[in-house]
Protein backbone atom coordinates (compact mmCIF):
# COMPACT_ATOMS: atom_id res chain seq x y z
CA UNK A 1 0.00 0.00 0.00
CA UNK A 2 0.95 3.63 -0.13
CA UNK A 3 -0.39 6.91 1.04
CA UNK A 4 -2.00 9.97 -1.15
CA UNK A 5 -0.73 8.55 -4.31
CA UNK A 6 -1.01 4.26 -5.43
CA UNK A 7 -1.11 2.79 -9.22
CA UNK A 8 -4.30 3.47 -9.94
CA UNK A 9 -3.80 7.35 -9.77
CA UNK A 10 -4.66 8.74 -12.51
CA UNK A 11 -2.55 11.64 -13.22
CA UNK A 12 -3.42 15.31 -15.27
CA UNK A 13 -0.36 17.76 -15.84
CA UNK A 14 -1.15 21.59 -15.74
CA UNK A 15 1.72 22.76 -17.80
CA UNK A 16 2.60 19.68 -19.67
CA UNK A 17 3.19 21.66 -22.64
CA UNK A 18 6.03 23.62 -21.38
CA UNK A 19 9.66 22.88 -21.17
CA UNK A 20 9.56 21.27 -17.47
CA UNK A 21 6.32 19.94 -17.79
CA UNK A 22 7.41 18.10 -20.88
CA UNK A 23 10.83 16.88 -19.44
CA UNK A 24 9.19 15.27 -16.22
CA UNK A 25 5.50 14.31 -17.05
CA UNK A 26 8.70 11.97 -19.82
CA UNK A 27 10.14 10.48 -16.24
CA UNK A 28 6.77 10.39 -14.56
CA UNK A 29 5.80 8.00 -17.65
CA UNK A 30 8.74 6.10 -17.24
CA UNK A 31 8.33 5.59 -13.94
CA UNK A 32 4.99 3.99 -14.70
CA UNK A 33 3.07 7.02 -13.77
CA UNK A 34 -0.76 6.49 -15.17
CA UNK A 35 -0.54 10.30 -16.83
CA UNK A 36 -3.42 10.53 -18.72
CA UNK A 37 -3.70 13.62 -20.00
CA UNK A 38 -1.93 17.38 -19.96
CA UNK A 39 -4.13 20.91 -19.51
CA UNK A 40 -3.59 23.96 -21.74
CA UNK A 41 -6.56 26.20 -22.93
CA UNK A 42 -4.35 26.84 -26.09
CA UNK A 43 -3.51 23.48 -26.99
CA UNK A 44 -6.46 21.76 -26.49
CA UNK A 45 -7.19 18.82 -28.85
CA UNK A 46 -3.74 18.08 -29.57
CA UNK A 47 -1.72 14.86 -28.55
CA UNK A 48 1.65 15.05 -26.78
CA UNK A 49 4.09 11.92 -27.93
CA UNK A 50 6.45 10.74 -25.53
CA UNK A 51 7.72 7.95 -27.35
CA UNK A 52 5.18 4.74 -26.72
CA UNK A 53 3.28 6.66 -25.18
CA UNK A 54 0.82 9.57 -26.44
CA UNK A 55 -0.73 11.99 -24.27
CA UNK A 56 -3.80 14.05 -24.86
CA UNK A 57 -4.06 17.78 -24.25
CA UNK A 58 -7.45 18.92 -22.78
CA UNK A 59 -8.78 22.55 -22.52
CA UNK A 60 -9.38 22.38 -18.88
CA UNK A 61 -8.99 20.23 -15.52
CA UNK A 62 -12.46 19.45 -15.71
CA UNK A 63 -12.34 18.32 -19.04
CA UNK A 64 -9.49 16.19 -18.36
CA UNK A 65 -11.45 14.43 -15.39
CA UNK A 66 -14.52 14.17 -17.09
CA UNK A 67 -12.75 12.16 -20.91
CA UNK A 68 -9.90 10.50 -18.41
CA UNK A 69 -11.24 9.79 -14.11
CA UNK A 70 -8.22 11.89 -13.31
CA UNK A 71 -7.94 12.03 -9.61
CA UNK A 72 -4.30 13.83 -9.24
CA UNK A 73 -3.14 16.98 -10.90
CA UNK A 74 0.65 17.96 -10.78
CA UNK A 75 1.31 21.85 -11.31
CA UNK A 76 4.49 22.86 -13.38
CA UNK A 77 2.67 26.75 -14.22
CA UNK A 78 4.86 29.74 -13.45
CA UNK A 79 4.08 31.56 -10.20
CA UNK A 80 2.03 34.18 -11.44
CA UNK A 81 -0.84 31.75 -12.75
CA UNK A 82 -0.25 29.06 -9.77
CA UNK A 83 -3.07 30.47 -7.98
CA UNK A 84 -5.41 30.05 -10.96
CA UNK A 85 -4.27 26.95 -11.98
CA UNK A 86 -5.16 25.21 -8.07
CA UNK A 87 -8.17 27.01 -8.00
CA UNK A 88 -9.22 25.28 -11.12
CA UNK A 89 -8.27 21.71 -10.39
CA UNK A 90 -10.40 22.16 -6.62
CA UNK A 91 -13.32 23.45 -8.34
CA UNK A 92 -13.51 20.39 -11.24
CA UNK A 93 -13.37 18.21 -7.66
CA UNK A 94 -9.61 17.09 -8.33
CA UNK A 95 -8.64 14.99 -5.10
CA UNK A 96 -5.29 15.61 -5.06
CA UNK A 97 -2.79 18.50 -6.65
CA UNK A 98 0.62 18.37 -6.05
CA UNK A 99 2.35 21.83 -6.66
CA UNK A 100 5.82 21.95 -8.13
CA UNK A 101 6.43 25.71 -8.49
CA UNK A 102 8.70 27.66 -6.60
CA UNK A 103 8.37 31.64 -6.13
CA UNK A 104 4.52 31.67 -5.41
CA UNK A 105 3.45 34.57 -3.36
CA UNK A 106 2.93 33.49 -0.19
CA UNK A 107 -0.84 35.19 -0.31
CA UNK A 108 -1.62 33.08 -3.50
CA UNK A 109 -0.24 29.78 -1.37
CA UNK A 110 -3.02 31.30 1.25
CA UNK A 111 -5.87 31.82 -1.33
CA UNK A 112 -5.24 28.70 -2.90
CA UNK A 113 -4.94 26.03 -0.04
CA UNK A 114 -7.84 27.40 1.49
CA UNK A 115 -9.66 27.07 -1.41
CA UNK A 116 -9.02 23.76 -1.98
CA UNK A 117 -9.32 22.83 1.60
CA UNK A 118 -12.72 23.78 1.41
CA UNK A 119 -13.60 21.92 -1.80
CA UNK A 120 -11.95 18.77 -0.22
CA UNK A 121 -8.80 18.74 -2.53
CA UNK A 122 -5.62 17.88 -1.00
CA UNK A 123 -2.51 19.99 -1.93
CA UNK A 124 1.04 19.04 -1.56
CA UNK A 125 3.53 21.98 -1.75
CA UNK A 126 4.01 24.62 -3.16
CA UNK A 127 7.89 24.66 -4.36
CA UNK A 128 7.91 20.88 -3.20
CA UNK A 129 9.23 17.80 -5.38
CA UNK A 130 5.87 16.25 -5.25
CA UNK A 131 5.51 12.77 -3.69
CA UNK A 132 6.32 8.57 -5.30
CA UNK A 133 5.29 5.34 -4.04
CA UNK A 134 8.14 3.67 -5.58
CA UNK A 135 7.12 0.69 -7.73
CA UNK A 136 3.74 2.73 -8.33
CA UNK A 137 3.50 6.08 -9.24
CA UNK A 138 5.80 9.06 -9.30
CA UNK A 139 4.00 12.67 -9.32
CA UNK A 140 6.26 15.36 -9.30
CA UNK A 141 10.34 15.82 -10.00
CA UNK A 142 11.76 13.05 -7.76
CA UNK A 143 13.90 10.54 -9.31
CA UNK A 144 12.26 7.30 -9.66
CA UNK A 145 15.42 5.06 -9.55
CA UNK A 146 16.90 6.08 -6.11
CA UNK A 147 15.03 3.27 -4.19
CA UNK A 148 12.17 0.29 -3.94
CA UNK A 149 9.06 -0.06 -2.29
CA UNK A 150 9.61 -1.07 0.93
CA UNK A 151 8.11 -0.50 4.43
CA UNK A 152 9.66 3.19 5.24
CA UNK A 153 7.61 6.34 5.00
CA UNK A 154 9.27 9.42 4.50
CA UNK A 155 7.41 13.39 4.61
CA UNK A 156 10.49 16.15 4.37
CA UNK A 157 10.40 19.75 4.47
CA UNK A 158 13.42 19.30 2.20
CA UNK A 159 14.01 18.02 -1.45
CA UNK A 160 17.33 17.46 -1.74
CA UNK A 161 17.33 15.79 1.98
CA UNK A 162 14.46 13.60 0.43
CA UNK A 163 16.58 12.21 -2.18
CA UNK A 164 19.15 11.81 0.28
CA UNK A 165 17.14 9.71 2.68
CA UNK A 166 15.75 7.69 -0.42
CA UNK A 167 19.70 6.80 -1.31
CA UNK A 168 20.94 6.08 2.38
CA UNK A 169 17.58 3.74 2.70
CA UNK A 170 17.85 1.94 -0.82
CA UNK A 171 17.98 -1.31 0.25
CA UNK A 172 15.48 -0.81 2.38
CA UNK A 173 12.61 0.74 0.46
CA UNK A 174 9.55 3.02 0.68
CA UNK A 175 5.84 3.06 0.92
CA UNK A 176 5.24 6.90 -0.04
CA UNK A 177 8.23 9.41 -0.03
CA UNK A 178 6.38 13.23 0.41
CA UNK A 179 8.24 16.52 -0.23
CA UNK A 180 5.70 18.69 1.61
CA UNK A 181 7.93 22.20 0.68
CA UNK A 182 9.55 24.55 2.72
CA UNK A 183 7.48 27.54 1.85
CA UNK A 184 5.96 29.09 4.70
CA UNK A 185 2.37 28.21 3.65
CA UNK A 186 1.91 24.50 2.79
CA UNK A 187 -1.17 22.52 1.72
CA UNK A 188 -0.02 18.78 3.73
CA UNK A 189 2.01 19.15 6.62
CA UNK A 190 4.38 16.77 8.36
CA UNK A 191 0.94 15.92 11.02
CA UNK A 192 -1.07 15.49 8.10
CA UNK A 193 1.62 12.30 6.88
CA UNK A 194 2.15 11.37 10.10
CA UNK A 195 -1.71 10.29 10.50
CA UNK A 196 -1.69 8.55 7.12
CA UNK A 197 1.47 6.86 7.53
CA UNK A 198 0.29 5.45 11.38
CA UNK A 199 -2.65 4.16 9.32
CA UNK A 200 -1.07 2.72 6.58
CA UNK A 201 -0.50 -1.30 7.29
CA UNK A 202 2.47 -1.34 4.76
CA UNK A 203 4.52 1.32 6.24
CA UNK A 204 6.65 -0.03 9.50
CA UNK A 205 8.31 3.51 10.50
CA UNK A 206 8.17 6.80 9.54
CA UNK A 207 11.07 9.15 8.60
CA UNK A 208 10.73 13.15 9.29
CA UNK A 209 13.16 15.60 7.58
CA UNK A 210 12.59 19.01 8.81
CA UNK A 211 14.60 22.74 8.64
CA UNK A 212 14.67 25.46 10.76
CA UNK A 213 11.73 27.69 10.85
CA UNK A 214 8.34 27.66 11.78
CA UNK A 215 6.91 25.44 14.78
CA UNK A 216 5.85 22.48 12.20
CA UNK A 217 8.46 20.28 13.80
CA UNK A 218 7.33 20.80 17.33
CA UNK A 219 3.74 20.54 16.60
CA UNK A 220 4.45 17.19 15.22
CA UNK A 221 6.26 16.18 18.09
CA UNK A 222 2.99 16.71 20.40
CA UNK A 223 1.68 15.00 17.09
CA UNK A 224 3.57 12.03 17.61
CA UNK A 225 3.59 11.56 21.54
CA UNK A 226 -0.48 11.60 21.53
CA UNK A 227 -1.17 9.43 18.41
CA UNK A 228 1.75 7.65 16.50
CA UNK A 229 2.39 4.08 17.67
CA UNK A 230 5.20 3.14 14.88
CA UNK A 231 9.04 4.31 15.31
CA UNK A 232 9.52 7.51 14.09
CA UNK A 233 13.61 9.06 13.42
CA UNK A 234 14.19 12.50 12.31
CA UNK A 235 16.73 14.69 11.03
CA UNK A 236 16.93 18.72 11.33
CA UNK A 237 19.03 20.74 8.81
CA UNK A 238 20.13 24.46 9.63
CA UNK A 239 21.85 23.84 12.97
CA UNK A 240 24.58 26.15 11.78
CA UNK A 241 22.40 28.60 9.97
CA UNK A 242 22.70 32.64 11.12
CA UNK A 243 19.26 33.91 13.85
CA UNK A 244 17.30 36.37 11.50
CA UNK A 245 18.40 35.09 7.85
CA UNK A 246 16.19 32.95 5.53
CA UNK A 247 18.38 30.14 4.07
CA UNK A 248 17.11 28.50 1.24
CA UNK A 249 13.51 27.61 1.70
CA UNK A 250 11.25 30.77 1.52
CA UNK A 251 10.04 29.33 5.30
CA UNK A 252 13.50 28.93 6.77
CA UNK A 253 14.45 31.77 8.94
CA UNK A 254 14.74 32.19 13.03
CA UNK A 255 13.86 34.60 15.34
CA UNK A 256 15.34 34.55 18.54
CA UNK A 257 15.44 31.10 19.92
CA UNK A 258 11.93 30.43 17.56
CA UNK A 259 12.37 27.69 15.11
CA UNK A 260 16.09 26.56 15.48
CA UNK A 261 16.84 23.22 15.14
CA UNK A 262 18.29 23.04 18.48
CA UNK A 263 14.29 23.76 19.85
CA UNK A 264 13.39 21.43 16.86
CA UNK A 265 15.58 18.02 18.12
CA UNK A 266 14.62 18.61 21.68
CA UNK A 267 11.03 18.51 21.07
CA UNK A 268 11.03 15.68 18.82
CA UNK A 269 13.58 13.76 21.03
CA UNK A 270 11.18 14.18 24.14
CA UNK A 271 8.19 12.82 22.01
CA UNK A 272 10.46 9.70 21.36
CA UNK A 273 12.05 10.10 18.18
CA UNK A 274 16.02 9.74 17.82
CA UNK A 275 17.18 12.04 15.51
CA UNK A 276 19.94 12.09 13.77
CA UNK A 277 22.88 14.54 13.77
CA UNK A 278 23.41 13.60 10.11
CA UNK A 279 21.00 12.40 6.76
CA UNK A 280 23.28 8.77 7.44
CA UNK A 281 23.14 8.61 11.33
CA UNK A 282 19.16 8.87 10.50
CA UNK A 283 19.47 6.09 8.85
CA UNK A 284 21.05 4.41 10.82
CA UNK A 285 18.31 4.94 13.05
CA UNK A 286 15.88 3.89 11.17
CA UNK A 287 17.69 0.42 10.12
CA UNK A 288 18.43 -0.09 14.26
CA UNK A 289 14.56 0.47 14.82
CA UNK A 290 13.61 -2.03 11.81
CA UNK A 291 16.07 -4.21 13.57
CA UNK A 292 18.23 -4.35 10.39
CA UNK A 293 21.86 -3.88 10.22
CA UNK A 294 23.46 -1.50 8.02
CA UNK A 295 24.77 -3.21 4.93
CA UNK A 296 24.74 -3.47 1.19
CA UNK A 297 25.34 0.15 1.69
CA UNK A 298 22.56 0.79 3.00
CA UNK A 299 22.76 3.90 5.86
CA UNK A 300 26.76 3.67 5.34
Amino acid sequence: MAIHLTKESKVLVQGMTGAEGMKHTRRMLAAGTDVVGGVNPRKAGRTVDFGERSVPVFGSVREGIERTGADVTVVFVPPAFAKAAVTEAADAGIGLAVVITEGIPVHDSVAFTAHAKARGTRVVGPNCPGLISPGQSNAGIVPPDITKPGPVGLVSKSGTLTYQLMYELREVGFSTCVGIGGDPVVGTTHIDCLAAFEDDPDTELVVLIGEIGGDAEERAADYIRDHVTKPVVGYIAGFTAPEGRTMGHAGAIVSGSSGTARAKRAALEAAGVRVGSTPTETARHALAALGRPARDGAGA
